[in-house]
C-alpha cells in the first residue's frame, strides 16, 4: 500500500488543490477494483493543526493525521499557497525538517502550482528543475536563484521531486503521478472519468507576457515602455543603446539584468503577445496579424510563435479565436 499525505498548511493555502487531490487520488482503488486489481493508495489529510481555517473562515480543513504521528509516507504533495510566500513559508515551517526526513527516508515530494514555493524552501529543489505558475517566475528565479526555473512546463520530475505548473495544471501531475505509480491505464481511465485533458506538456499556450518592471533601474524602464508602444515598427539594439545613453554592451547588459530578458527576446516577446491577442479576437488572416506586428519574414514569425507559445500561429487562432471556434462548430 502506497501511502500519500496531502499537506493542510497554514494561511492561505488552495482548497482545491487539497480536496482535488483528494479525490482524485482515493477514486484510483476504485478504478483499480473495477480492473480486477488490489487497492493501491492510502491517501490522509497531514497537517499542523486538528483544524486549519481556510478562505477568511469560510472553509475548515480538518486534517485526518498530525505531522508528527506520520513516521513514515511514500508521497507528500504540497498544495499551492497563496499571497506572500516568505510569510507563508515562514508559519509553516514546522513541515520543513519533516519533509526532509521523509524524503532521506525515500518518500517523494510533488508541488501543486506555487507550493513549490514551499518545496524550494525545503532545499530539495536545489540545482533540480521546476515548474509552477508562470505569474510568479520572475520572483520564483529571485528567490531561489540555485533552482533552475522551466517558465513552460507543465510537470518537471528528478530524483523523487514532482512540480507542476499553474493553477488547474496540477490535475495533469497528478494523472502522472498515477500513471508512474499505478499504471498508464488507470491514468487514461482517471483523465476520462474527470474530463482532464491527458499528456498536455506545456503552459506556453497560457503565459500573458507582461514584460519585467519589478526592478528600479529607470532608464530600462523607458526603453521597455518605448518597445511596448512601437512594436510595430523596426527596433535595433543600436537605436535602443543611443536612448539609453548608455554603449551597446553596457545596455544590454543592464536591460538582460534588470528584465531577465536579452533586448532581442523582449522585442520579440512583446510582438509576439500582440500576435496573440490579434489572433483571439480579431478576423485578421494570418499574414496580415504577422505584418501588423512588424515581421516581413513570415517563416522567422512562425519558428519564433511556436517556439514561445508551443503553438503554430494557425493552432493558436483555431483554439482562441471565438470566430474560429463557432466556424469549426457549424
Amino acid at each position: 500500500m502506497i501511502h500519500i499525505s496531502i499537506l493542510v498548511p497554514l494561511g492561505h493555502t488552495s482548497v482545491v488543490n487539497i480536496e482535488g487531490s483528494y479525490q482524485i487520488l482515493s477514486d484510483i482503488n476504485n478504478f483499480l477494483r473495477e480492473k480486477g486489481r488490489e487497492p493501491m493508495f492510502q491517501v490522509q489529510l497531514a497537517g499542523l493543526e486538528p483544524e486549519v481555517s481556510q478562505r477568511n473562515r469560510m472553509f475548515t480543513i480538518a486534517p485526518e493525521v498530525l505531522i508528527s504521528d506520520v513516521k513514515k509516507t511514500d508521497l507528500i504533495i504540497i498544495p499551492s499557497l497563496h499571497g506572500d510566500q516568505r510569510h507563508a513559508a515562514d508559519i509553516n515551517r514546522e513541515f520543513i525538517p519533516w519533509i526532509q526526513q521523509q524524503y532521506q527516508q525515500g518518500a517523494a515530494v510533488a508541488s501543486l502550482c506555487l507550493g513549490a514555493f514551499f518545496l524550494a524552501a525545503t532545499g530539495l529543489l536545489d540545482g533540480k528543475p521546476c515548474a509552477t505558475h508562470w505569474k510568479m517566475a520572475a520572483e520564483f528565479r529571485a528567490m531561489f536563484p540555485n533552482v533552475l526555473l522551466m517558465d513552460d512546463r507543465i510537470i518537471t520530475e528528478e530524483d523523487r521531486v514532482f512540480t507542476s505548473g499553474g493553477a488547474y495544471s496540477y490535475l495533469n501531475l497528478l494523472l502522472y503521478l498515477v500513471e508512474k505509480y499505478a499504471g498508464r491505464d488507470i491514468a487514461i481511465l482517471t483523465a476520462k472519468a474527470y474530463g482532464i485533458d491527458f499528456d498536455r506538456q506545456s503552459q506556453s499556450p497560457f503565459i500573458i507576457f507582461e514584460g519585467q518592471k519589478t526592478h528600479n533601474d529607470e532608464p530600462i524602464r523607458k526603453i521597455q515602455e518605448f518597445i511596448e508602444a512601437s512594436y510595430q515598427d523596426k527596433i535595433t539594439v543600436e537605436q535602443l543603446s543611443d536612448m539609453s545613453a548608455l554603449g551597446r554592451r553596457s545596455f544590454e547588459r543592464r536591460f538582460k539584468k534588470s528584465t531577465g530578458n536579452t533586448v532581442i527576446e523582449y522585442i520579440q516577446r512583446i510582438k509576439i503577445e500582440a500576435a496573440k491577442r490579434d489572433f483571439e479576437t480579431s478576423s485578421k488572416n494570418i499574414n496580415e496579424v504577422i505584418y501588423d506586428v512588424g515581421y516581413i519574414d513570415t517563416k522567422t514569425f512562425r519558428t519564433i510563435f511556436k517556439k514561445v507559445t508551443g503553438l503554430t500561429p494557425l493552432e493558436y487562432r483555431n483554439k482562441y479565436n471565438k470566430q474560429t471556434i463557432n466556424l469549426v462548430n457549424e
